[in-house]
């Protein structure tokens, strides 16, 4: 019975051909906008995920300016700031915290030759090439002679690179940083847009005495990157950091930080935290054209119901029971969840391809949200199919027969 209701299904789909796509219709966009939604949410989660990771694992970020006890954060740089001198002892005292990175950064203008370019200009220490996750692909980093040297030795990115030199590989040539000769020694490999849609390639980096003494003549650093060796560690040398910066800048117990110690672990649960509401909020939004097409659904079931009144009765009086004529309608609605929502993944998955080739925005499809989706459609089809299917099935065969 089950299997012949379902042949019955199938050819009232196939004679009313223009009804069945238009009632499957809102099916088919709801289950593709849920999975397109989500695709999209997950795609944005994955991103932020990327660009915090590759900032380093197990990673603090120290920068000047506090929270004063009335809650008014302190201007980045104001109080006392961090210098070089933090840097060492960070490096000398604490337990866990096996790089420590300083960090100068300006805007500069860039030139070679006949061209120009603005850039981000970064003085640093050799360790940053290992936690920041780039690579050399062409020629070498600086080593901790250049550092000690003060050498006018830089490392670009891809873009300062095509900008500046074109297809020439750049290694061994000069560039002028706000007018001061630079050779340049190595070329960083592509790493893409943040999550915040910088560009990443857009860089130079230098030794950071360089930056601080040569072109920017301060004696402090903008920040200090501190990797742990592991993430079971990270809060105790987070605490360590605090606690011997405090030391260092002789603050008072009373006193708040002139310094701010961030987690970028904590930063990255909230970030996910936050896409992951993100996500819900589009599918939920996504979903609501699956209850249309619910209703769609009971409409034409209905409108069914009326057409069929007469075979009804005939069926009835044949011997049809009540479960049986209930099965024939109640599949018939559940055929139409399954074949709206099969297409709807079809057109979900074509949808994040085509948003993610056009926009340039990744998308991530998940096999939970295409599994979901299609119940939720075959869900939706049982239960808007039921209640015409059971006034069918309590139809008087008699009234039936009458019926024109």
């Amino acid at each position: 019975m089950v299997w012949e209701s379902v042949l019955i299904a199938l050819e009232s789909l196939r004679v009313n051909k223009l009804r069945s796509i238009l009632t499957m219709l809102g099916i088919i966009i709801g289950v593709g906008a849920v999975i397109a939604m989500v695709a999209i949410g997950l795609g944005v989660r994955e991103k932020v995920k990327g660009s915090i990771a590759g900032l380093g694992s197990n990673l603090l970020i120290v920068t000047p300016g506090g929270v004063s006890p009335t809650g008014i954060r302190l201007a980045a740089g104001s109080g006392t700031r961090l210098t070089l001198d933090d840097v060492r002892a960070i490096q000398r005292e604490v337990e866990g915290a096996i790089y420590v990175i300083p960090s100068v950064q300006r805007q500069y203008q860039l030139i070679a030759g006949n061209q120009n370019w603005t850039s981000s200009v970064e003085g640093t220490s050799p360790d940053w090439l290992g936690v920041r996750g780039f690579e050399v692909v062409s020629g070498a980093f600086f080593g901790s002679q250049d550092v000690d040297a003060r050498a006018r030795v830089a490392v670009i990115g891809q873009t300062v690179a095509l900008n500046l030199f074109g297809e020439v590989d750049p290694v061994g040539l000069s560039i002028r940083i706000d007018k001061a000769p630079f050779k340049v020694i190595g070329v960083l490999g592509a790493k893409g847009q943040s999550a915040t849609g910088s560009d990443q390639d857009d860089i130079v980096i230098i030794p950071v005495t360089t930056a601080m003494q040569r072109l920017q003549g301060v004696t402090y650093i903008n920040r200090i990157s501190i990797q742990a060796e592991s993430e079971t560690v990270l809060d105790q040398v987070q605490e360590d950091v605090t606690q011997l910066l405090r030391s260092r800048h002789r603050l008072s117990a009373t006193m708040p930080d002139d310094f701010t110690v961030r987690n970028l672990s904590a930063i990255m649960e909230a970030a996910v935290e936050t896409t992951n509401t993100i996500t819900l909020l589009l599918g939920n939004i996504a979903a609501i054209s699956l209850l249309v097409g619910g209703i769609g659904i009971m409409n034409i079931m209905l409108v069914s119901v009326t057409e069929r009144t007469r075979e009804i009765g005939i069926r009835k009086a044949l011997g049809a029971t009540y479960r049986s004529i209930l099965l024939q309608f109640l599949i018939e609605s559940i055929v139409i969840g399954v074949v709206g929502g099969s297409l709807g993944i079809l057109l979900g998955i074509g949808a994040s391809y085509v948003i993610s080739y056009f926009s340039e925005w990744q998308t991530f499809i998940a096999p939970w949200s295409m599994l979901l989706a299609f119940s939720f459609s075959v869900g939706i089809g049982l239960v808007f199919g039921l209640y015409p299917a059971r006034k069918a099935a309590l139809l008087d065969p008699i009234e039936a027969l009458r019926y024109e």
